[in-house]
């Protein structure tokens, strides 16, 4: 049995997707690693180093004079498409796991206000639409609303004051409209707020029209309650759950461990990258050689490293190149831990966040996917996955799981030799 890490760094794009500009044409630049890359040499006169992602051929699958063209270490190496619309942390990641987004869409309130308060209404709520804008009050007391944080059309909100109306009712009424919205998630949002909320309501970006929750409060004043309300999944048929009942033992670590289903996995919720990586090689150490129950150290692991997507969206390059700088040493403390034949270290992202490209949104970009093979003869070359459910199709694979039992995903097979690697993987050339 396999120990297998799944390692998401999240919003690390590698170059823009070629529908990328639909929303807006600027990011048809994006290019998260090259202008990081670019920006740090030019602050700093000298290369971000990175010796661990080069070890696993991120020079490869994303050529830039400043990393090693070639992995030393046997590697499949290759970049997934996002294979969700938009570019959205939630949707990449239950993509990722396994499941089908494709009847997920991108869509304003505005576009569904029928719908939406006719629902609310036949549940007993009374509506009204905010000084005709397309935001609905319900019961005088809580916002429905486009969520301003993320791309327009991605996800909505329904968020109350919580001295006015009690976190159980804003759920309630997020309960309801998420059952007839079309988005990828709807966030029921309680906090206390320095006013009314419709005195924070402002005009988003393509049409979109919310509460402008940063400023509201909320994030500053305490007692924030949040709960996020995904489009129905079968989670039964994502990698957590199939591993969970052949009997591998599951970790969720840092994001990770908010947005991913599974009851049996253990769960360490984390922000600090440091933190991040350090449950991370502690769950891989739990593991052991050997288990009792037969598993013999059989482990899947998936981590969220959150901070390089804080500093794409602060606009901070500085902060993101010495967020990835810990990721690399992560990964180099994670390597020596992985070294049975059938142990994988895979480490890609859920969509880009550019933190030159001059706003505070995610990118739409495709990103690495870097499977480290001990054992393996030479490092290889993978073809683009369509979908970042395919990597989650071959990690189950490698867990002696059938990809079959997942909703979406096809597992991804080595196209050719990297050219050089396979000499560097014979010698046991070191990492940079």
């Amino acid at each position: 049995m396999s120990k297998i890490v799944i390692l998401v760094v999240d919003g690390f794009g590698i170059g823009a997707m070629p529908d990328a500009g639909a929303l807006r044409p600027g990011d048809a630049e994006a290019d998260t690693l090259g202008h990081l890359l670019d920006h740090h040499r030019a602050a700093t006169g000298r290369p971000l180093e990175l010796p661990a992602f080069g070890a696993l051929g991120l020079g490869a699958v994303h050529p830039h004079p400043d990393l090693a063209p070639c992995p030393s270490l046997p590697v499949a190496a290759g970049r997934a498409a996002l294979g969700y619309p938009g570019a959205d942390t939630y949707a990449g990641h239950q993509t990722m796991m396994g499941a089908d987004f494709s009847r997920v869409t991108v869509a304003r309130l505005a576009e569904h206000l029928q719908e939406v308060t006719a629902a609310l209404r036949a549940a007993g709520h009374r509506t009204e639409l905010l000084d005709g804008k397309p935001l609905v009050v319900v019961d005088g007391r809580v916002l429905v609303h486009d969520n301003l944080e993320a791309d327009p059309g991605i996800n909505w909100n329904a968020s109350g004051r919580l001295a006015e109306a009690p976190f159980a009712q804003v759920l309630a009424v997020a309960q309801v409209v998420r059952e007839v919205a079309p988005v990828a998630r709807v966030i029921a949002v309680g906090g206390n707020a320095d006013g009314p909320l419709t005195g924070f309501v402002r005009h988003g970006e393509a049409g979109t029209v919310g509460l402008d929750t940063p400023a509201s409060g909320f994030y500053r004043n305490g007692g924030l309650e949040v709960q996020h309300l995904g489009a129905p999944l079968d989670h039964t048929r994502q990698l957590p759950e199939a591993a969970a009942r052949a009997g591998v033992p599951v970790t969720l670590v840092g994001k990770a461990a908010d947005i991913l289903a599974c009851g049996a996995a253990v769960r360490r919720p984390a922000v600090d990258t440091g933190e991040v990586l350090q449950l991370t090689v502690d769950a891989v150490r739990a593991a052991g050689p050997g288990g009792a129950d037969g598993t013999e150290g059989a482990a899947l692991v998936v981590s969220n490293v959150q901070e390089t997507d804080l500093a794409g969206h602060q606009q901070d390059p500085g902060r993101y190149a010495a967020v990835l700088r810990q990721v690399d040493e992560g990964i180099a403390r994670l390597l020596p831990l992985l070294t049975a034949p059938g142990d994988r270290l895979i480490v890609t992202g859920d969509h880009g966040n550019d933190p030159t490209i001059g706003h505070a949104f995610h990118t739409r970009e495709y990103v690495p996917v870097l499977i480290h093979r001990p054992g393996a003869e030479a490092a290889e070359r993978l073809p683009d996955a369509v979908s970042l459910a395919d990597v989650g199709a071959t990690a189950a694979v490698t867990l002696g799981l059938s990809p079959a039992g997942l909703a979406n995903g096809a597992p991804l097979h080595v196209e050719c030799p990297i050219r050089g690697a396979a000499d560097a993987a014979r010698t046991g050339r070191a990492m940079p």
